[in-house]
């Protein structure tokens, strides 16, 4: 599907194509040149970090049709930005990643530790 790979050195698994995610809405959350946000993280969403996003002023669960965006609820994969994951850590609201599906990227800012330590439990 992809050439690059996971934080776990294989290929790159999409992350969600329900709703459709990605910076590139292709379903993987793969890096961009163009994507200053840097989506390239697979989480399993939450209820408080989808507060605490919103809190952050980044709306998730509102749907906003002009955008042919649907709306997040929990449970939903979504690529998220790598540095509001940090954050989310720092608030202890983290999100459960699926590292599968997480673009190797993600390691120049994240010890893989760290991501195991937060590892979607499938």
């Amino acid at each position: 599907m992809t050439d690059e790979q996971n934080v776990l050195g294989m290929e790159l698994e999409p992350c969600s194509k329900d709703p459709m995610t990605g910076f590139e809405r292709d379903g993987c959350c793969r890096s961009h040149p163009a994507d200053t946000g840097r989506h390239e993280l697979c989480a399993v969403l939450t209820e408080e970090f989808l507060e605490f996003s919103k809190a952050r002023g980044n709306d998730l669960m509102t749907p906003r049709p002009e955008l042919d965006f649907p709306g997040l609820e929990p449970g939903d994969r979504w690529c998220l930005c790598v540095g509001r994951w940090l954050e989310a850590i720092d608030e202890d609201v983290a999100p459960p990643v699926v590292l599968k599906a997480t673009s190797e990227a993600v390691l120049e800012d994240v010890e893989l530790a760290t991501l195991e330590d937060y590892e979607f439990d499938s």
